[in-house]
Order: C-alpha cells, then structure tokens, then sequence
C-alpha cells in the first residue's frame, strides 16, 4: 500500500499543476483584455493631448510669425562717451527712400555722432540752379504761379534767367531713445529762400536763412502713440507711408513753387497721432492760421488787393462813395515796429486756429504697396466792418493715393481737395475769400487737384510727371444806387462779370482786372546720380513745365496767359555717405 501511494503522487501533482496552470491562463487572458482596454484609454487620451498640442503650437507659430512681421523695437545702446556710427532704425524703401534721397534727409544708416547715446545726424545738400522763364515775373527759384503776367504787361513780354543758390538747405536730426518703446527726436532744416524788405539781387545777394522745419517728437511704440510740436508740413500734405514726419510726398521737382494742385503748407502746429500695428493711422493737428484775400485790382496789373480802389465796370473805374468798400472794414493790418514782424508786411486777422484730422491706411497687394489717406479741414475768417467783429467757417475734404504699380520701379499718386476757403492751401496761391458790398467775409469755393508718375529705370536715375491745377468759383455782389441819370452801378466781390478784361491783351493797358479762375500746369524732368561714395553724392537735375492761367470771364471776354519754364541743378550731398563700418568710441 505504501508503494502504490507513492507511484500514485506524481500524477495528482501534474493534474493539480495543470488545473492551476488553465486557471491562471484564463485568468491571465482576462488580465491582458482589461490591460488592453485601459492602454486603449490612455493612447486616445494621449492622442487627444497630442492634438490639443498640435493645434496650440500651430497658434503659437501664426503669433511668432505676426509678432516677427512687426518691427522688432531698437536696442538701446547708451555708449559713456563720443561714438560714430550709423543712425540706427529701420531702413526706408520704395518712394520714401527716394524722397528723402533728393531732400538730403538723414536716414538710418547715415552717419552720425552719438555723445552718451544721442545721436547728431546732419543732412542737406549744396545747389547751384538755374531758371529761364518765357515771361519775366522777377521770382527766384521758387514760381510764384499766380503772378504769372497777362500780356499787358510790358516786362511780361521779357524772358528771365537766373542762377541761384539760395535753395541748399542744411538740416539736423537729433535723436534719443529713452528705452526700446519711448524715443525723442528733434529736427531743423533752413534754406535761403526768404528775403527780408531790404534785400536785393544787385551786388552781395545777402538773403536772411529761412526756417523751413523746426520742430520736436515723442514717439510711444507700445502705445502707437506719436506726437509732433514745431513748424512743419501741415497734416493734410500727403504723406508716402504711415503720418509720421519726414515720410511727406512731397513732388520731386527743382522749382520750390512746385505744382498747382499740390497741396501743402509749412506752419507751426501740435499735431496727435496713433497707429494701428504700423498699418491704419489717425490724426489730428491744431495749426497757425493766416487768410489770403482777393478783391478789386488796386491800379497796378498785377497787384490784388482790397483797398477803396474802385473795380473796373464796362471798362472804366467807377468812381464815388458807392464804388468803395466801407471805410471801417478792417481785415490784415502792418504791425507797428518792435512786434518781431516785418512792419512793411500786412498780417490777416485771425484768432482760431486751423484744425486738421486724418485717416490713412497702408497695404500691400502681391508686392504692390498701396497707401491711401482721406482728411477734412476747419478754418475761421475774422475781420471787422462797422465796429463789429465778424466770424466766418470754412473748410476743406479730401484724400489721396499712392500705388507702387511696379515695385521699387513705378509709382502711381494722386491727390484732391475742395471746400470753401482753402487757396491758402494750394501751391497756386489763389484767395481765400473775398468781400460783399457791405464788406462781409464771402470764403471762395475751390478745388484741388494733383496727379503723378514717378519711374525709376535705374538704381541711379529718377523720372518724374506731374500735372495739376486749382480753380475756384465767383462770388459776388453787386448793387445800383441813384434815380434818373445818376444811377450808379457798382460791382464787388471775386470774378464779378461787371469787371473788365479789356486792356489785359493791350500792351501797357491798365484796364484789366483779370481775377483768376483757373491754373494748371504740366511738368516732368528727371535726377541723375552721377557719384556716390565716401565722400557722399552728386546729382544733377532738369525741369521743365508749361503753365496756363485763365481769369473769370468779364467786360472784354476772359484774359489768359501761360508759361514755360526749364530748371536746371547740381547738388552735392556731402552727408549722404557710407556709414563707418564700425562704431568708434572715444570715451571722454
């Protein structure tokens, strides 16, 4: 019995082994299911983790890409003593590139000094240039369209050269950055085109320097805040990118009148601007404001002014108290000596200040730049007549547009402007307002127009076409006093049909009032760079223009008259020079 148990264990032992080894397979399949189940789990549970992760990657690659398309601010480099070096900033591109080539304006890259990290860029230029006119009108380089003679003048029928280098101009960019975000800048530039009452042509051509920008800027990069006090472009002149100064659009051309239709003027001002990501602008200016005035002719042909002269009605002056202003009507007056104006010069009344707002908007499509801008103006005419004062608005609206229509080769601009007493605003110079027979302020109503190509064939030749004008509209008045044969007709205002025109194609004739209702103008010339390098550049330009002007029609018919003009200049750029290749520093 004992040996038939002992043969007998093993085989208990391997059905008992092989009982628990069907158990824990079984119970091992069912352990790996459930394992499989849970390792399903988590890897949709890391899929989805993954995903999230994807898309937020994504998001963060289009605000990389957004925030790297911005202009990364300027490192502040604050040096302890002198340094040269270039100005830093961002480079300028298409025609502002080209605009502040021509007008010697410092740009980033151009050398300059820095004393404990503020930096001294100068700029400007050297000119010798020349004019010939077809009609002498006696005016330097800059044309005053306006004056432009009928053919009674007898000096009108003359030709006039001259060569003058009073339009150099020397300037001066002072710039601080007081951290990456906040930056100071100040900027002058003088040229030589004002003349004080004494100066003459005739021996030394001492001229007084002019104060062409004088002016000062805070700019706020974090907030898109921009501010401007000083004297410069008036908000409303076209701007070539963004509404930030020394980025105008101003016309290429040698004749410092530049064009009818171009409007502009350069006054002292406060000006407010913001921006949106560099791309959508708005702004607002408070602006000096002064009056031109038109009225009757004062006897001599060209002169147009205001005082009891009398206007011409069918060809002859009238004569008596009801051809006459009135006596109390006061509108500019010559400031008494010692005021720091020129006492021989008349000074309209004005107490409110021109105010300017602006919106633009820059762009590119497929590689064409695009820059548009839409603005409106509010302006105040005061005088006093009968010991009253008198107030009354003007204003203005218009835009303009700039398109590079081949990249970095041609560009497309245009620009417009009306409203009731802008000629101040125009290159043209036409009147602002004129007076009714009772001496009320009447603002004329006038409109702007301006457009241009400018080619660039090669990285050293410029060409450009401009064609513009300004036209504005009567108003008048006019009034018959008397009974029986004493009747008197007398006409007042600006273009006043009842004015003769008579005289104005008669050589030497007085008889031509000639109240102007159009000017316009067709112009083109190029810029050749004929040297750049280290000692800066050299370049030389042509001009020329043919000007129409056309008056209201009158007693006689209309008076017309025109103008053709060609400039010449060579300018040295004694600025415009390769930076040093690296910052010198002199500590002190």
């Amino acid at each position: 019995m004992p040996i038939k148990r002992y043969v007998n264990t093993p085989g208990l032992v391997l059905a008992t082994l092989g009982a628990l080894m069907c158990y824990q397979t079984a119970a091992r399949a069912e352990d790996t299911a459930e394992e499989i189940r849970a390792l399903r789990a988590q890897l949709k549970k890391l899929e989805a983790k993954v995903n999230a992760q994807a898309r937020m990657q994504k998001e963060s690659h289009v605000q990389i890409r957004t925030v790297e398309s911005r202009p990364a601010p300027t490192p502040v480099q604050i040096p302890s003593g002198i340094a040269l070096g270039p100005l830093v900033g961002a480079p300028q591109t298409g025609l502002t590139a080209t605009q502040s080539d021509i007008r010697g304006l410092p740009v980033a890259g151009s050398p300059s000094l820095y004393i404990n990290g503020v930096s001294i860029t100068p700029g400007g230029f050297f000119e010798l240039a020349g004019v010939f006119r077809d009609r002498f009108i006696g005016a330097d380089i800059a044309t005053p369209w306006q004056a432009i003679p009928f053919y009674n003048s007898r000096t009108g029928l003359a030709n006039e050269f001259r060569m003058s280098a009073r339009q150099s101009r020397a300037n001066l960019l002072v710039k601080g950055d007081v951290n990456p975000s906040t930056h100071l800048a100040a900027f002058i530039e003088l040229d030589f085109l004002g003349a004080a009452q004494t100066a003459n042509s005739n021996e030394s051509n001492s001229y007084t320097p002019r104060i062409r920008h004088l002016y000062a800027t805070l700019d706020q990069d974090d907030l898109g805040a921009h501010v401007l006090a000083g004297q410069t472009w008036s908000l409303i002149t076209m701007n070539s990118k963004g509404i930030v100064p020394r980025q105008e659009n101003i016309p290429l051309q040698i004749d410092a009148g530049y064009v009818p239709g171009f409007v502009w003027t350069r006054t002292p001002e406060i000006r407010f601007v913001k921006d949106f990501d560099k791309t959508f602008w708005a702004g607002v200016s408070v602006e000096s404001p002064a009056t031109t005035f038109g009225c009757a002719p004062t006897g001599s042909p060209l002169a147009i002014g205001c005082t009891p002269a009398g206007p011409y009605v069918a060809g002859l002056p009238t004569t008596g108290p009801a051809a006459l202003l009135p006596g109390s009507l006061v509108y500019n007056v010559a400031p008494p000596g010692g005021s720091l104006f020129n006492s021989a010069n008349t000074y309209s009344l004005n107490h409110l200040p021109d105010v300017a707002g602006k919106l633009a908007w820059d762009s590119s499509l497929e590689g064409h730049n695009i820059h548009l801008e839409g603005f409106g103006l509010f302006r105040d005419f005061y005088s006093q007549v009968n010991n009253s004062n008198q107030d009354v608005a003007g204003w203005g609206a218009g835009g303009s547009m700039l398109v590079s229509l081949l990249p970095k080769q041609l560009e497309l601009q245009f620009s417009g402007m009306t409203g009731r007493g802008i000629g101040r605003y125009g290159s043209a110079q036409l009147s602002d307002v004129a007076f009714n027979w009772n001496g009320a302020i009447s603002p004329l109503q006038q409109t702007m127009l301006f457009a241009g190509l400018t080619f660039h064939p090669t990285p050293d030749l410029d060409m450009y076409v401009y064609a513009g004008q300004e036209a504005q509209q009567a108003s008048t008045s006019t009034i018959t006093l008397g009974t029986g044969k004493t009747i008197a007709v007398s006409a007042y205002g600006y273009g006043n049909p009842l004015y003769t025109n008579a005289g104005c194609s008669i050589i030497g004739s007085a008889v031509c009032n000639g109240n102007i209702h159009l000017i316009r103008q067709l112009t083109g010339g190029i810029w050749d760079n004929l040297y750049s390098g280290p000692f800066g550049k050299v370049r030389v330009g042509l001009q020329y223009s043919f000007t129409q002007k056309y008056s209201f029609p009158g007693f006689g018919g209309s008076a017309k008259t025109e103008d053709s003009i060609g400039l010449f200049s060579i300018r040295y750029y004694p600025f415009d020079a390769p930076p040093p290749p690296a910052p010198v520093i002199a500590k002190y």
